[in-house]
């Protein structure tokens, strides 16, 4: 018996991708998060952020990194800005980033707060195109802080609870 079997009722709902329960998306999304492992629940939220039905990566990381702790913002900075490669920063808002990261390469939680969400939408982009992985890496990051992840909305938690659903069925 899998560690999901018992929201085997639950996943129902979700299977075959059908977006009718967005209404109750969020509180299903919180049953399954306490349950799933988080690499399950990752691969849920790489699926939501792919999808055509949903914005684009760029503004869903986006809306995620408003909604944010300044250690999570640190925490996905950084990821953005090692799959977008060193030169995104100075290509910004004519170069005014290029001292964003500190001496250890890495964006503190303090400078993190200094960066607007459209800037981190424009890197998400990037990074998106220049290393199409991040999606991945970002449903990873995610999967760690389940509660952040239901400001997405009903639309987003849906695809990515149809996906959880479509593993259970494959397990």
């Amino acid at each position: 018996m899998g560690i999901l079997d018992s929201l085997n009722d639950v996943l129902k709902n979700y299977s075959g991708g059908q977006g009718q329960n967005a209404v109750n998306a969020e509180q299903h999304f919180d049953q399954v998060a306490q349950a799933a492992p988080s690499s399950v629940i990752a691969e849920g939220l790489a699926a939501a952020f792919r999808s055509d039905q949903t914005p684009a990566f760029g503004n869903l990381v986006s809306s995620l990194f408003s909604q944010s702790s300044g250690d999570q913002k640190a925490g996905i900075l950084n990821q953005l800005l090692a799959s977008a490669g060193p030169g995104i920063l100075a290509q910004l808002s004519g170069g005014a980033l290029s001292g964003l990261l500190g001496q250890a390469g890495q964006v503190t939680s303090e400078q993190a707060q200094n960066v607007s969400p459209e800037v981190v939408q424009q890197i998400a982009t990037h990074a998106e195109k220049a290393d199409p992985s991040i999606i991945d890496k970002a449903g990873e990051f995610y999967a760690q802080h389940s509660g952040l992840v239901k400001t997405l909305g009903g639309a987003a938690l849906t695809i990515a609870l149809a996906k959880v659903a479509e593993r259970q069925r494959a397990a």
